[in-house]
Formats: structure tokens, C-alpha cells, sequence
């Protein structure tokens, strides 16, 4: 008499076990400007963790009889308004920024995941309340729902980030629930319900592996985006507080210098701040493509 034995989950194609596309390899994947951007973004998360290192001087002191300085020697990008070591200000400034925009990007992160497989296993009345709650928040935009929160607990850069996190939530989760819509359909996970794996099981050992490609293509872009609007709530004076060094700090407390034809602080914050914003734009889309690539 034989014994059936179920099969085991289908590995979905283009997975872990699939065939290797051609030009193996990071830098082949992503090619020169992927791999351009994944070194600048390198070099800044260097420059933030050595801050303390690289930083001629401490950054929050400065000198009335040094203010204004040009580039030279003893300041190699010269000296604010208060005295202060620009280029001091810029590397500890990066610590901040980047850090701001990793926080928001592992909040909504993982909110927009819970809440996408949440909504996608259960599906009914609970995908359609978890619908009903995104859209609502979809009303508001990301900078102004932002500072509604931010408004009502107070400023600070721990406030701004939850804030913005929460704003970004509903993106995250909007576009990974249709991902993971389409992975609950597969015949994998189907041939996983019949083992009687619960719902749980499924989701983490199978859904949450097949979707994580998604989940760092928009991890990457939306740091850019996060980078930006942690800026904006800065310069609004809502977010880092002075004298703590920040690059969107930065670009406002330079407007008054700016217009005294001393554009130095606001022109290299902001110059930091494009370039951190391109990259990470860069290495998303590249992250992207190779997604998509990888189901071929």
C-alpha cells in the first residue's frame, strides 16, 4: 500500500533557486552609474559614522571674530555666520540626515508590510477596513500629514521622524499588498495551505522572501524622498533643532548670509543634500529594474 506524500511548495521561478541571468555579478547588475551611486552613498555613510574622526572641529562652536571666513586653510570650507566649522557642520549634519531618512524608511517599512500581508492573507472585510484606512490617509499629503503630527507633539527630530513615517506608510503598503496579492495566487502558496501551514508560516517563510526585492527597491527610493521632506520640516523649523547640525537646518539658517553674499552654508548643505537624494534614486531604480529583471 503507498503512502501519498504531498509535494512540497512550488519554488516560485526567477526565486532564490532560479537560474542566474547573464553578467553575474553587483557591479554587471547594476551597472557604472548603479555602481557610481552605490559608492557615493557609501562615501556619506562613511563620513557620517567618522564624523567624530574627519571633523576638524567641534561643530555647535564657534567664533564672532571668525565669522564669514573663506575657504582656506584652518577651515577648509570656511566658516558660517556664528563662527562655525562648515565643514564640520557638514559631516556631523550628514549623521543626521541619513539617519533621519533610515528611521523613516524602517518605520513605514515595516508598518506597510504588516499592514500589506495582513490585508493580503485575510482579504474581506478586513483588506477592505485596512483600504478604507490608506485612502483616508492618502488625503493627506506626505508633508502636510507630516506636520499635523508634528504639530501636536511637539518638534524635534525624533517627532518629525514618526511623523513622516506615518506619512509614508500607506505608499509602502499600497504597493506591496498589490505584490503580495499577486504572490497569494501563485500555486506555491496554495500547495502551502494544503500542508496546513497557517497563515503566519506562509507569510514569512514564502510571501515575505518573494516580496522582499519590492521591499528594498522602495526602501532605497523612498530614502531620497524621506531625505527631502526631513529637510523641508528642518528648514521649517520643525524638525532638527539648532545648534544641532543638519543639512536641511543648514540650508535655512543660511538664508540671511545668502542674501549678504555669503552663499557658502546654504549652497553646500543643499549640494549634500542633492547628491545624497540622487543616489539613493539611482540605486533604487537600479534595484528596480533588476526586480523586474530577476521574473523573466
Amino acid at each position: 500500500m503507498k503512502t501519498a506524500v504531498s509535494a512540497p511548495p512550488a519554488r516560485r521561478p526567477g526565486g532564490p533557486a532560479g537560474r542566474r541571468r547573464p553578467g553575474g555579478g553587483l557591479s554587471g547588475r547594476l551597472g557604472p552609474l548603479g555602481v557610481a551611486a552605490v559608492a557615493v552613498a557609501a562615501l556619506l555613510v562613511l563620513a557620517a559614522l567618522l564624523a567624530p574622526v574627519l571633523a576638524p572641529y567641534e561643530p555647535d562652536i564657534g567664533s564672532i571674530v571668525q565669522r564669514y571666513l573663506p575657504p582656506g586653510p584652518e577651515h577648509l570650507l570656511g566658516t558660517d555666520q556664528s563662527g562655525r566649522d562648515l565643514l564640520s557642520r557638514l559631516l556631523y549634519g550628514a549623521r543626521t540626515s541619513l539617519l533621519g531618512a533610515a528611521a523613516v524608511v524602517v518605520i513605514a517599512g515595516v508598518g506597510g508590510t504588516l499592514l500589506a500581508l495582513v490585508a493580503t492573507w485575510f482579504g474581506g472585510r478586513v483588506d477592505a477596513f485596512i483600504g478604507r484606512v490608506l485612502d483616508l490617509l492618502f488625503a493627506f499629503p506626505n508633508l502636510l500629514l507630516a506636520i499635523i503630527v508634528v504639530a501636536v507633539f511637539g518638534t524635534g527630530m525624533a517627532q518629525a521622524t514618526v511623523a513622516l513615517a506615518m506619512a509614508y506608510v500607506p505608499y509602502t503598503a499600497r504597493v506591496l499588498r498589490s505584490v503580495a496579492l499577486r504572490e497569494r495566487r501563485l500555486p506555491y502558496v496554495q500547495a502551502a495551505e494544503l500542508q496546513g501551514l497557517s497563515g503566519v508560516t506562509v507569510s514569512g517563510r514564502h510571501l515575505l522572501p518573494n516580496i522582499a526585492p519590492q521591499i528594498l527597491t522602495g526602501a532605497a527610493i523612498n530614502f531620497g524622498y524621506a531625505m527631502i521632506d526631513l529637510a523641508a520640516l528642518s528648514f521649517l523649523g520643525l524638525g532638527v533643532q539648532p545648534p544641532t547640525a543638519d543639512w536641511g537646518l543648514m540650508v535655512s539658517q543660511g538664508q540671511d548670509s545668502l542674501l549678504q553674499g555669503y552663499p557658502q552654508q546654504s549652497l553646500l548643505a543643499g549640494t549634500c543634500i542633492v547628491v545624497a537624494v540622487a543616489a539613493f534614486s539611482v540605486i533604487g531604480e537600479r534595484l528596480g529594474g533588476r526586480a523586474a529583471g530577476g521574473r523573466a
